[in-house]
This record gives structure tokens, sequence and C-alpha cells, in this order.
């Protein structure tokens, strides 16, 4: 991939879900911000020969963006199978092999990896659902890159600090929630997201 114009046009063919879960909070990453945020990951270092987890990675962007970019491997973990079947589709209009899928509920993934970049639910459903998935990141990886509403940010300091992990970047967005969902009444609604990048505080 050569640029990050790039990036986001073959992000933005990926099929996404077809009847997205309220209560799993399945709302489409989109290509644009994905793109910002993987290249951004990709020039800094942190894709390029590195093990990846996708935490509710849905139906793959961000994993297969990673990917893309010349990830080492992926690791993709979703609970809910109609979202990997999707995943599994688009994932055959590539040539990767160096991938696993796990359908599995996210706090009983345990493997090691170097990175996280993930797009829990934002806890609009369940208060603080994406708490579980920033523990397990936190166990499981030196590297995390994750999204939540930007309302989130004293949550996300606090956790952070209280495992170990500093906050080295923040990028904000304007994020483009599309009309999937019976009660919506915009076709298109934008809420402020931000996407925080960690990185575990090595030990004296």
């Amino acid at each position: 991939m050569n640029s990050k114009k790039q990036l986001a046009v073959a992000l933005s063919r990926l099929q996404s879900f077809e009847k997205p879960s309220f209560k799993l909070e399945q709302y489409p990453t989109d290509s644009e911000i994905a793109a910002e945020v993987l290249w951004f990951a990709s020039q800094y270092g942190d894709l390029d020969n590195k093990e990846i987890a996708d935490l509710g990675c849905g139906t793959g962007i961000l994993g297969i963006g990673a990917l893309m970019l010349e990830s080492k491997s992926l690791n993709f973990v979703d609970i809910d199978e109609r979202a990997l079947r999707k995943l599994k589709q688009n994932l055959q209009l590539m040539e990767f092999k160096n991938y696993e899928i796990f359908n599995l509920n996210v706090e009983a993934f345990n493997k090691k990896v170097d990175v996280v970049i993930q797009n829990p639910p934002f806890g609009v459903k369940s208060e603080h659902a994406d708490k579980v998935f920033l523990k397990k990141a936190f166990k499981i990886s030196n590297v995390i890159y994750s999204f939540h509403k930007t309302t989130s940010e004293k949550f996300i300091d606090a956790i952070s600090k209280d495992n170990g992990f500093k906050i080295t970047h923040f990028f904000k967005f304007d994020f483009p929630l599309k009309q999937t969902m019976d009660f919506h009444k915009k076709r298109i609604q934008k809420i402020e997201v931000g996407c925080w990048r960690m990185e575990k505080i090595e030990k004296l």
C-alpha cells in the first residue's frame, strides 16, 4: 500500500455488517478514519513485522488494514458468528495467509501479541463495556490503539495509569454513525470519537 489514500479506498470496498447488533454496539468503522490511524501506526513502526490482535474485530476493517500495511500476523477476535462470516468473505478477496480467526468472547482470548488495535463497544448499551476490552488489551500487549467516545477521556487516562500504561498519542474524529438501526432518525449522525495510543511503561 503506497499511500493513506490508497488504503482508505481499499478499506472502503470491504463488506460491512448486514444486520448490526445494537446489543453488541456494532457500528462500522469509517474507512478514512481507519486509514488515518493505521497509516500513522505503520509510519510509527507499530505494524511492520508485528503480531497484531484486532479485538471485537467485526467484519475486519482494522485488522485487514493492518495486514495491508505489512503486519507479521493478525488475530481476529469476535463473539459474533455473523460478523465473522463477513470477515471471512472479505479475507477471501485477499491473498493473506498470516492470520487466525477466533470466535470467542474477548475475555477468553489470552494470546500475547505486540499490538492491539480495537474499536470496542462505546458503553451505550452497557456502561463501560469498553473496559473489558481495555483490560484484556493491557494484559496481552505493550501497545494499544483503541477507539472511544471523547467523553471517556478521564476514564481512559485513569485506567491506563492503573494498568501501567501511558498515553502517547490522541486522535480526534467526527465519527459518522450511519442509519443502520431501526431507531436511527438521521441518515448519518456524527459523534466525537477519539483513538488513544497507549504504551506500557517499562518497569525499572
